[in-house]
């Protein structure tokens, strides 16, 4: 799974269930490898000796999964989310528009969120209507997909992990992070489709990516591109 080479022909590491492309650095005088993350060209370098296995470094550098994972999670400054606020939803930008006498519900309304109530608790109420929508979506998208390649779907939860956008138990159990109801549909569905394809391979083989083109209904290279890009972002918002 880790350290295996993406969809393109050039080396990646996974954070997760995310390929992050990686810049071999051979270095004469270095005498152990060094990890670094770039967050303004997205992607990380890997400075090796001259004389060094490259796929032992790469090895090496995917087994770093807690320091990947902080090192990706923190490179965009946190926006408190409350009345006024710009919020992702489905890739567009909704304006959360808040008035206290409007009902408590969050609504979508074209490019606003409204909702009424106390403003204190604006945050917290919209947390909690992404994560049921983000639930509802992609249990009936799993569903779907995996119906189409005759597989079987066990129970399917959301959660907030930083470090991957999906998981797929051995019993047929898959996990999402809600804050993908933020991302594009087409990233949302590619990463969808790449959990329904654990059930078949658990693993990140050809037969594996040749699955989860075949049960995705758009370009999964675009869709990783999007969540190396922009992912990351979508840890930025809090509600609390």
């Amino acid at each position: 799974m880790r350290g295996e080479r993406a969809s393109d022909e050039r080396p990646h590491i996974w954070v997760g269930d995310t390929p992050w492309p990686v810049r071999l650095v051979p270095h004469a005088q270095s005498r152990r490898y060094r990890l670094v993350f770039d967050g303004a060209r997205g992607e990380l370098r890997l400075t090796l000796p001259r004389r060094a296995s490259a796929a032992r470094a790469i090895k090496w550098a995917s087994e770093q999964q807690d320091w990947l994972a902080e090192q990706v999670g923190k490179t965009v400054a946190p926006v408190q989310v409350g009345p006024g606020t710009a919020l992702p939803l489905f890739g567009m930008e909704r304006r959360i528009e808040w008035t206290a006498t409007a009902p408590r519900a969050v609504r979508a309304e074209g490019d606003r969120l409204s909702v009424g109530g106390p403003a204190e608790t604006v945050g917290r109420r919209l947390e909690r209507w992404l994560k049921a929508a983000a639930l509802d979506i992609m249990t009936r998208e799993s569903r779907e997909i995996a119906a189409r390649a005759g597989l079987t779907v066990g129970r399917v939860g959301v959660g907030d992990p930083r470090s991957r956008w999906g998981s797929c138990t051995h019993d047929g159990d898959l996990r999402y992070s809600w804050r993908l109801v933020m991302a594009p549909d087409h990233v949302r569905r590619a990463t969808v489709a790449h959990e329904v394809a654990h059930l078949r391979h658990m693993d990140h083989s050809a037969a594996f990516h040749a699955l989860v083109d075949d049960l995705h209904d758009g370009d999964v290279g675009a869709a990783r591109a999007w969540l190396r890009r922009e992912g990351r972002g979508l840890h930025r918002y809090r509600f609390g």
